[in-house]
């Protein structure tokens, strides 16, 4: 088993990006990520492949496949107000 864990800041040295894209991405759901202990973020080695697929832009295409595949943020629901919001949703 050959596989490398990484801290965000440690990944956004890897990957020459900002830590803080990183961690957002992760927090957001649209990046692949391990949570340790108390919500700490850890990336793999797979993962940071996984990563670098999704932002990938091809030729032909109108913009990154992760904007594609993913809407752009998620909304977080929580409590009675949710239930509403689900139900008028659909």
């Amino acid at each position: 088993m050959e596989i490398e864990f990484f801290e965000p800041a440690e990944a956004a040295a890897l990957m020459r990006c900002t830590e803080s894209w990183l961690r957002d991405g992760a927090t957001s759901g649209r990046f692949p990520h391990a949570c340790w202990g108390k919500g700490k973020i850890i990336f793999t080695s797979e993962h940071i492949m996984e990563i670098a697929k999704l932002s990938e832009i091809l030729p032909g295409s109108s913009g990154s496949s992760l904007s594609a595949s993913r809407p752009a943020a998620k909304e977080r629901l929580i409590g009675t107000r949710s239930k509403v919001r689900l139900a008028t949703a659909n």
